[in-house]
């Protein structure tokens, strides 16, 4: 049937798309890919026309789609990662309503999920965090009042900081605002990607690892006390397997 598909392409990795969404992908008649940041090796031996959405705007893309959708084609909006944050999809579907266009959105993983893969650990570790933020740092995309970064680090919580490693002076100058200066952080470039590159340290040393690196984008920035628990043992275990603790399935 033709329909619009939003697809979380995954990291990089182009096994880390799931079952679904590259079921879908081979089966398009049109695909609109995220140029800059998908994976080419996911667009290999696809059988669909394909639009590289980097050069085009949102009215361009949008007309691809009347029209394709209007020839019963099936259509996949290919983008990195998963569609649930910072994927622009919102605006895209706001004007398929609009058109009374049908869509459907595909999950994928989210580069901040597979930067936590790659340091082996949880994000939410028992007594230090039981929660994650996931932000980003004002540039020319503003962010409302209430959620600037250094209010949020006064949670102390596990941080997830996206398309910000190019402000990292700022970045750290907020962060210090909440956590101490010894936190752990951890910037994983282009996760799951070949050039894959993974730095450790401390938020006092946040901005000269990045610029010693000379990582200029594509960058996550992690930071929170549960990121020792990639390197050390910190004697924390949940109460779901305690041999004390009963519960349905376990008396």
């Amino acid at each position: 049937m033709s329909k619009v598909y939003f697809i979380g392409a995954g990291p990089g990795d182009p096994e880390l798309i799931t079952i679904k969404g590259r079921r879908l992908l081979d089966n398009a008649d049109i695909v609109i890919y995220a140029g800059s940041l998908v994976n080419p090796a996911l667009l290999e031996g696809l059988k669909a026309e394909m639009y590289n959405s980097a050069s085009m705007t949102l009215d361009e893309t949008t007309e691809v789609i009347k029209k394709s959708i209007a020839d019963k084609k099936i259509v996949v909006r290919l983008h990195t990662g998963d569609t649930s944050f910072y994927s622009a999809i919102s605006e895209q579907i706001e004007r398929l309503r609009g058109l009374d266009i049908e869509y459907e959105v595909i999950p994928g993983v989210s580069s901040a999920m597979a930067g936590a893969a790659i340091l082996g650990q949880e994000l939410t570790i028992p007594e230090i965090s039981q929660t994650v933020i996931f932000t980003r740092l004002e540039g020319r995309t503003p962010v409302p009042e209430t959620e600037k970064l250094s209010d949020l680090a006064k949670h102390k919580a596990t941080m997830v900081i996206f398309l910000s490693v190019g402000m990292i002076e700022k970045v750290k100058d907020e962060l210090l605002e909440g956590y101490p200066n010894n936190t752990p952080v951890v910037i994983v470039e282009k996760a799951t990607w070949p050039e894959q590159r993974v730095i450790t340290g401390e938020l006092k040393n946040l901005d000269s690892l990045v610029r010693d690196a000379e990582i200029k984008k594509t960058a996550l920035i992690y930071v929170g006390e549960s990121l020792r628990a990639s390197s050390e043992s910190l004697g924390k275990e949940s109460k779901l397997y305690n041999k004390n603790f009963k519960h349905e399935y376990r008396k």
